[in-house]
């Protein structure tokens, strides 16, 4: 699987955007985070600092909204657009060459692929369906697959997939590849947001040879654990899980309404289950990594 396999338990980072936010940062523009790798790498290069330091053993890049479609329409030609592709895994590269030289942890970058609905900014990755063509979908994911591979990432993060027909593009496109990677599905109960129900999404990853891991990010923790045992079940992969603070995100105003439920002390259970990837995604940030490393322990 990729030549890479996992032995122990990794802890995941938080969210990027709410940390950047945190930090007093305007991220309204359709570029979302990936808009600093333009403006400010620094604050980028701070927080997966500050994640590393709360325990995080894995911080994923700045590159889940990023694209060379959206950056030229941003105003970047092609050209300038393929170099921040790939300088949002450099810049993650150097942070945590630091952090391990000083720590003596072993830690990791994973470059973000997000999905293609992401960079429409329109919530669509939390519906999937896109009513696009296979052919757009590899058209789109390719492309980019390859200039983040190329910067030299540890792995993979594929995340927020909310849709069975765009995951049989991209396990694809990923197997041609060789690169290790995570697969993980933004779900609503027992289905992806397009409403396939998860064994057949998971069962889409099975046969892969390079996917290290299967689960479930950005969604109700409450759904973290059925689709943890499905995934871990159906692929006979460890499981990825890191589910966001409970809330809910509304695209036309841009703001989460609605409780938080995330508790850190539920990720023994998914270990138990076979999760050997654990964190957070929206919403949850280093102070609740700290909080999921000092529960964890020596795990």
């Amino acid at each position: 699987m990729g030549g890479m396999q996992l032995d122990r338990v990794l802890i995941l980072d938080g969210g990027l955007s709410n940390a950047l936010e945190d930090r007093g940062l305007d991220l309204s523009s359709e570029l979302w985070t990936a808009r600093l790798l333009l403006d400010d790498p620094g604050q980028i290069a701070a927080v997966h600092r500050d994640y590393y330091l709360a325990g995080a053993d894995v911080a994923p890049t700045a590159s889940y909204q990023a694209s060379v479609p959206s950056l030229v329409r941003a105003g970047l030609s092609q050209r300038e657009a393929e170099r921040v592709i790939v300088a949002s895994v450099e810049l993650a590269l150097g942070v945590r060459d630091e952090m391990a030289a000083s720590s003596g942890r072993p830690l990791l970058v994973a470059a973000s692929v997000g999905p293609y609905g992401a960079v429409l900014a329109d919530g669509s990755e939390y519906r999937g369906r896109y009513g696009v063509s296979a052919t757009t979908l590899r058209d789109f994911h390719g492309p980019r697959l390859e200039l983040l591979a190329s910067a030299g990432p540890d792995l993979l993060a594929v995340e927020t997939i909310p849709d069975l027909d765009e995951a049989e593009v991209l396990v694809a496109l990923l197997d041609d590849l060789g690169l290790p990677a995570w697969f993980s599905y933004s779900v609503s109960g027992d289905a992806t947001r397009a409403a396939q129900p998860l064994r057949e999404a998971y069962g889409a990853l099975a046969d892969s040879t390079t996917i290290v891991a299967a689960g479930v990010n950005c969604s109700a923790p409450r759904d973290v654990g059925a689709a943890v045992c499905t995934a871990v079940e159906v692929t006979g992969r460890p499981a990825v899980a890191y589910p966001n603070l409970g809330e809910t995100w509304d695209s036309r105003t841009n703001t989460w309404s609605g409780d938080a439920s995330f508790d850190v002390t539920s990720a023994a259970g998914w270990i138990d289950d076979g999760a050997m990837l654990v964190g957070g995604c929206c919403r949850v940030g280093p102070a609740d990594i700290a909080s999921l490393a000092g529960v964890l322990g020596g795990r």
